[in-house]
C-alpha cells in the first residue's frame, strides 16, 4: 500500500539533494507533492519528469507574501494541505565573501542565513497551520534541523544557530497545535553529513576523492556518509499516519556520530 495515497505535502528546497529525494519519496509513495524552490526550472523539469500528482511552484521562503500566495493556490486547487517538509535552506558558505565564525561574521551574512533557515522554518509552520486549520486537515510538519543544530560549528556561527532555533520551534509548534486541538504534529529531522552535490567540489576526483572522503568520515563510527535516501526514508515515516504518536521529536540520521566519543582503533 502507498504510505502517503492522497496526502497533499508542499516540500521546499526540492530542486536539488534531500529536497529532491523526499520529493521523489513522498510521491513514489502516493502523495500529491508541490515541488517549491527559487530554482524554477529545476523544479518543473523535476515536477514533469514525475508526472500526475506532482506540481511546480517558485517560491522563496523567506517572503511572506510569496508563502500566502502558495498557500492560497494550494487551497484553491487541493482543497487541502496535509503536509509541509520545511527543508529550504543554505549554510551561508554558499557565496561567502568573508568568514562566518562568531567573531567575524558579518551581520548581514548572519541575517541572510536567518532570513532562508529560520525564517522560512516559521513562516512555513505559521501559514501551514492556518490552512490545515482552515479545511480541517489532519497534518504533518517536518523541519529540516541539523547536526549542527546539536553541537557548536565554529566556521558557521549562523548557520549552528538557525538549525538550533528550528529544533527549538519545531517543539513550540506542536505544543501550540496540541493545545489548540489541531490534529497537526510537528517534528525535526537532524541529518549529518549526507552525500548530496553541495558535497562534490570539496570531495575532488580520483584518489584524493577518497582520502577527502575518508577525512570527512573519520569521526562518523559507521565510516561513510549518509545517503539521501536514508533520510527520506524517515521522512517519510513522519509524514505518513505510522507516526501519529510522534510529535515534538528530535530524530538524528548522523551515523552514531553525536552517540559520544568514538575511537576507530578496534578494540579500544
Amino acid at each position: 500500500m502507498a504510505r502517503l495515497k492522497d496526502k497533499v505535502i508542499v516540500i521546499t528546497g526540492a530542486a536539488r539533494g534531500i529536497g529532491e529525494g523526499v520529493a521523489r519519496a513522498y510521491h513514489n509513495e502516493g502523495a500529491i507533492v508541490i515541488l517549491t524552490d527559487i530554482l524554477t526550472e529545476e523544479i518543473e523539469a523535476l515536477s514533469a519528469e514525475l508526472g500526475e500528482r506532482a506540481h511546480a511552484y517558485t517560491l522563496d521562503v523567506s517572503q511572506e507574501s510569496e508563502w500566502q500566495s502558495l498557500m492560497q493556490w494550494v487551497e484553491q486547487n487541493m482543497g487541502r494541505l496535509n503536509g509541509l517538509f520545511n527543508n529550504a535552506g543554505i549554510t551561508g558558505l554558499e557565496a561567502a565573501t568573508g568568514p562566518h565564525d562568531p567573531e567575524h561574521v558579518s551581520l548581514e551574512d548572519w541575517h541572510r542565513v536567518h532570513a532562508v533557515n529560520l525564517d522560512g522554518t516559521f513562516l512555513g509552520c505559521k501559514h501551514a497551520i492556518q490552512l490545515m486549520r482552515r479545511t480541517k486537515s489532519a497534518g504533518s510538519i517536518v523541519n529540516m534541523s541539523s547536526r549542527s543544530g546539536l553541537v557548536g560549528i565554529p566556521g558557521a556561527a549562523a548557520y549552528a544557530s538557525s538549525k538550533a532555533a528550528i529544533r527549538n520551534h519545531t517543539k513550540t509548534v506542536a505544543l501550540y497545535c496540541a493545545q489548540q486541538g489541531l490534529p497537526i504534529r510537528c517534528n525535526s529531522i537532524h541529518p549529518a553529513a549526507i552525500l548530496t552535490p553541495i558535497w562534490e567540489p570539496m570531495l575532488g576526483e580520483g584518489e584524493q576523492r577518497e582520502k577527502n572522503i575518508q577525512k570527512i568520515v573519520a569521526d562518523c563510527p559507521m565510516h561513510r556518509f549518509g545517503e539521501v535516501s536514508e533520510v527520506a526514508a524517515v521522512c517519510v515515516l513522519l509524514a505518513s499516519d505510522e507516526a501519529n504518536y510522534m510529535n515534538a521529536s528530535e530524530i538524528t540520521i548522523d551515523g552514531g556520530v553525536l552517540a559520544g566519543s568514538f575511537n576507530a582503533s578496534a578494540g579500544d
